[in-house]
């Protein structure tokens, strides 16, 4: 788990200084997550190929803005209640609970397929973070709150690439990035 500081000097009134421990050290997690999505919805802006390859290049670059200021606001708070957020890569290798982006240069809908894996996982934990924190900090949680209406929406943009006309998605009961990948890639080869 991320590194704090011991002793929270001050913190915001009303919260103690037990919970903005515990509430820095769940945002830290959340830094380090989303510095690590901006990363690599580059690397995917980057190494995207193929027919789609304009519509998804242009579409990951308004999200790697939103999820960078996402991450300064998760670093501002950590400030705020008493914390100092650590945003070095070797901080974020070292605190991650997940691998590494698993695709190169791939087509879009490959790319699509894994960026799908990676939102789930992303959602899922800012989820238990915002749940975390509805008793001990309303604030922390109303942020964690907007930031997942924005992650849901990237994610849907993400999937309306990957759902058919029946609302099936390609990565249906994909488990890792390059199943999810593949399975994308073989619905669109099968596809009409």
């Amino acid at each position: 788990m991320a590194s704090q500081r011991s002793n929270i000097s001050y913190t915001v009134p009303g919260v103690s200084a037990q919970d903005s421990g515990q509430i820095i050290a769940l945002l830290q997690m959340r830094l380090h997550s989303l510095n690590d999505l901006s990363l690599t919805l580059k690397h995917v802006h980057w190494n995207v190929v193929g027919p789609h390859f304009i519509a998804v290049h242009e579409m990951i670059d308004p999200q790697v803005d939103q999820v960078r200021s996402m991450a300064d606001d998760l670093a501002e708070r950590i400030s705020t209640l008493g914390g100092e957020p650590n945003g070095t890569p070797g901080a974020l290798v070292k605190d991650r609970t997940w691998n590494n982006y698993s695709i190169g240069r791939a087509e879009a809908i490959e790319h699509l397929g894994a960026l799908d894996m990676v939102y789930t996982s992303v959602i899922k934990d800012h989820r238990e973070a915002m749940q975390a924190t509805e008793t001990s900090d309303p604030v922390t949680q109303d942020m964690l709150i907007e930031q997942l209406r924005g992650l849901e929406l990237f994610q849907w943009f993400v999937r309306a690439h990957l759902e058919s006309s029946g609302g099936v998605l390609s990565t249906r009961g994909a488990s890792t990035e390059t199943g999810a990948a593949g399975q994308a890639a073989e619905q669109a080869r099968t596809q009409p």
